[in-house]
């Protein structure tokens, strides 16, 4: 599903005209960049959290030459899903087989 599909879908169920629909979703993305940004994670009850995770600096390699690289610290965003959410998709996964 592409964000386009999302807000053609938040458009139907709230039978809100598309604009509308895009800014909503549009407002809940930035919701969590900011959060995750200024370091707080933000947990969706039902749904799960997002967090950042912290990678050490390392030395890594490059592929085409085979030098060594150093690759600097950095912060990755992570999304932890709930237990609801995956009893949800291993529940749909077992009644379709």
């Amino acid at each position: 599903m592409t964000k386009a599909d999302l807000i053609d879908e938040v458009s139907k169920v709230t039978e809100l005209s598309r604009k509308d629909s895009e800014v909503i979703v549009e407002t809940l993305f930035d919701s969590i960049i900011k959060a995750l940004k200024t370091g707080d994670k933000l947990e969706v009850r039902g749904f799960g959290s997002f967090r950042i995770r912290e990678r050490k600096a390392r030395q890594g390699r490059n592929p085409k030459t085979g030098e060594k690289v150093s690759v600097p610290e950095k912060k990755v965003p992570y999304f932890k899903p709930s237990k609801e959410l995956k009893d949800l998709i291993n529940s749909a996964t077992a009644a379709a087989s």
